[in-house]
């Protein structure tokens, strides 16, 4: 059924390829009755159609029987300006969609399109005035983000920056660790060498620091006792 309703679409053109599986020939087959149901909803319209357009011209073919036996009236027999004046009466009757050529009808078509023209010009001016408020917060949207880019850019450039200074502080780091790593070897090679030719352990790096500090704590010591010692000084 699909593979002859698309022969029956594309007629002489050849079906343009696509992969036959239970999916796609399930999809073509909901589209192929979709379009199928449209076709006779459309064939139906047309037969509505038709047969509308055969009531109009049999009612203006009594119409015109009526007003030529009648009345004598014609479409030869009228002036120029009155054949016009009837086709643009006819002309406003299909524009307004009036059931006849009354005035009643002619004035209540009028005012009915008069309110819709009303209220298409108030839904208009609703939207003219949504369009502008959506216009402004889009402006001021566009100038946020053009905004936010700046900054993020100058947050990218200070980040690249300081980037740079830590890799220079690392790169310094490493270099005085590297730095002083070499130098305790060297001294503790020079101190090795001077303990070889006989100097005293007393004199050596590690031993001066560690004297050092003893004597740091030792003065902190004596120093509550000079403050004691200083008040005997005033006596006679």
């Amino acid at each position: 059924q699909v593979t002859l309703w698309l022969k029956k679409i594309y007629g002489d053109m050849p079906i343009p390829q696509y992969e036959v599986n239970e999916r796609t020939v399930d999809i073509l087959y909901e589209v192929m009755e979709c379009n199928e149901e449209r076709d006779k909803d459309v064939m139906l319209l047309i037969e509505d159609m038709k047969d509308q357009t055969a009531k109009y011209e049999a009612e203006a073919e009594y119409w015109q029987d009526i007003l030529g036996e009648s009345l004598g009236l014609s479409e030869d027999s009228l002036s120029q300006e009155a054949t016009a004046d009837l086709a643009d009466l006819v002309e406003s009757a299909m524009e307004l969609e009036v059931e006849d050529t009354s005035l009643t009808s002619f004035y209540s078509a009028i005012n009915y399109m008069t309110s819709e023209l009303y209220k298409t010009k108030s839904k208009n001016e609703e939207m003219e005035l949504k369009l502008k408020t959506l216009t402004k917060k889009l402006t001021s949207a566009l100038m946020m983000e053009k905004q936010l880019e700046g900054d993020i850019e100058k947050l990218k450039e200070s980040q690249e920056a300081e980037r740079a200074k830590a890799e220079i502080r690392s790169k310094n780091l490493k270099f005085l660790e590297d730095k002083s790593k070499d130098l305790k070897i060297k001294i503790k090679e020079a101190e090795d060498q001077l303990l070889a030719m006989g100097l005293d352990q007393s004199l050596t790096h590690e031993a001066l620091v560690k004297s050092s500090e003893e004597l740091a704590a030792l003065r902190k010591e004596i120093e509550p006792l000079k403050k004691e010692l200083e008040s005997y000084h005033d006596l006679p």
